[in-house]
């Protein structure tokens, strides 16, 4: 199926919310909300792109009662999965959010270990024919390769299919060096190169091996650079909000993008995942945009 975006989530989780009127450490609660849904950043990818209108398929492990939990909310929010078991049991991620002031604090649980056999397993269940991309993002979980996105990558390109990888650090020159398309912000580019402006680190991604590189930039905007030059979008304003959700929205739309053509126009491309991401801060659970927001900023995003 021409265009069908693989979404994988190596960690995936299950995101429990709490509401409570106050936080008080070592006190004791009444909870007034408590919401659910499947977590991780592959997943919080998955629900803009279907959003978008684009085909999907989310791809992970799931493992326990947790995972059944999992798999069933993907399956009621529309989202085609194929999902790997394994033995462990898959993670949650609690968020409490104070009344008082509307912060939340979270809890991340490791997440369980994924074993050798379990890892082949995945790898083996890939629908490599009907994909259009591969996109890769988020934490891994214990027993994985610390270069399991870019040894993903490599096995993609023996498909002929491309992949967008969104990660920080050393990771992020492992996944540039197999040709991925990356997707990182400054504050994890400049973890990965030292202290370059965003313009150059993207630059420097390019001659490292990546096929192209999108770097968001917070308030300033967001860079892409391939071999054909270097772009900076602005946004069309500032917006207040929700930010976790904004990097999961532009790395929605660059693999929508890559899904559509191997080389798509990067400028176009920058205009929409400026959007996107703006969008995406207006709602308060990542996964969601603001499709009327989107529409309206995304014609009038400047790409120099």
């Amino acid at each position: 199926m021409a265009g069908l975006i693989g979404a994988v989530t190596l960690n995936l989780a299950l995101d429990v919310t709490y509401a409570v009127d106050e936080l008080l450490v070592g006190g004791s609660h009444r909870v007034t909300e408590v919401r659910q849904r499947a977590g991780g950043k592959g997943v919080n990818v998955a629900r803009v792109a279907a959003t978008l209108g684009h085909q999907v398929v989310a791809l992970g492990f799931v493992g326990g009662l947790t995972g059944e939990i999992v798999a069933e909310e993907l399956f009621d929010a529309g989202l085609t999965a194929l999902l790997t078991p394994i033995a462990g049991e898959t993670r949650r991620t609690v968020a409490i959010v104070n009344g008082a002031d509307g912060d939340a604090t979270i809890f991340n649980e490791q997440g369980p270990a994924v074993s050798a056999d379990e890892w082949r397993a995945f790898n083996d269940r890939m629908p490599w024919a009907r994909l259009g991309v591969l996109v890769c993002s988020g934490s891994l979980p214990p027993g994985l390769p610390a270069d399991a996105y870019a040894e993903l990558a490599v096995r993609a390109r023996h498909h002929d299919v491309l992949s967008v990888i969104d990660v920080g650090g050393d990771a992020l020159l492992v996944a540039a060096r197999a040709g991925a398309v990356v997707r990182a912000n400054a504050a994890e580019l400049r973890e990965a190169l030292g202290e370059v402006d965003v313009e150059e680190g993207a630059r420097q991604l390019i001659d490292t091996g990546a096929t192209a590189a999108v770097i968001t930039d917070g308030p300033r905007g967001m860079v892409a650079a391939s071999n054909k030059g270097v772009w900076r979008a602005s946004p069309v304003e500032q917006v207040a909000g929700n930010p976790t959700g904004a990097g999961d929205a532009c790395t929605a739309v660059v693999a929508a993008a890559v899904a559509e053509s191997p080389e798509p126009d990067w400028s176009e491309v920058l205009k929409s995942a400026v959007a996107a991401s703006a969008a995406a801060v207006l709602t308060p659970v990542a996964g969601d945009i603001d499709l009327a927001a989107y529409r309206r900023w995304q014609p009038h995003v400047t790409v120099k």
